[in-house]
């Protein structure tokens, strides 16, 4: 089943993340279930998890993004793509990638972004397998200074 977060599913959503950056601190206390609730409840932005026999296995987070340019059709960001790892290989991350996508669509967007700091050739294939194009626009990256 795909469907969105809601506030029963900090904990879940939590152990996926710590497969996702192993080097980040845990997603944990109560600065991170303030920014979940803040996720939750903001227009736009919508937390999409794959659940199978009551299990969240999978979560993407969908950013909808109002837009001056392209006739004001907005466009999307899709942050933080994990399965969990038990479970790679089944299928499960396309599934997921593609009803997030479709929720994209169905708001209208006239295209879908997504990052990766992977360096994994499996990776840059799956997200190529779900119709992303890695030879159309160039990433650019900034950080606050330290």
């Amino acid at each position: 089943m795909i469907r969105s977060a809601t506030r029963d599913d900090f904990e879940a959503i939590s152990r996926l993340y710590a497969q996702l950056n192993v080097d980040d601190p845990p997603v944990a206390g109560p600065l991170h279930l303030a920014v979940f609730r803040q996720i939750l409840e903001r227009d736009g932005l919508d937390l999409i998890l794959l659940e199978l026999g009551g299990e969240v296995l999978g979560a993407t987070y969908l950013n909808l993004i109002p837009n001056l340019s392209r006739g004001g059709q907005p466009y999307a960001v899709i942050e933080n793509v994990v399965v969990d790892a038990h479970r790679r290989g089944e299928r499960l991350g396309r599934q997921l990638m593609d009803a997030t996508l479709e929720l994209a669509w169905e708001a209208g967007c006239y295209k879908a972004m997504l990052q990766t700091g992977s360096r994994t050739p499996s990776t840059h294939a799956f997200y190529r397998a779900c119709g992303f194009s890695d030879d159309v626009k160039t990433a650019y990256l900034a950080r606050p200074p330290t």
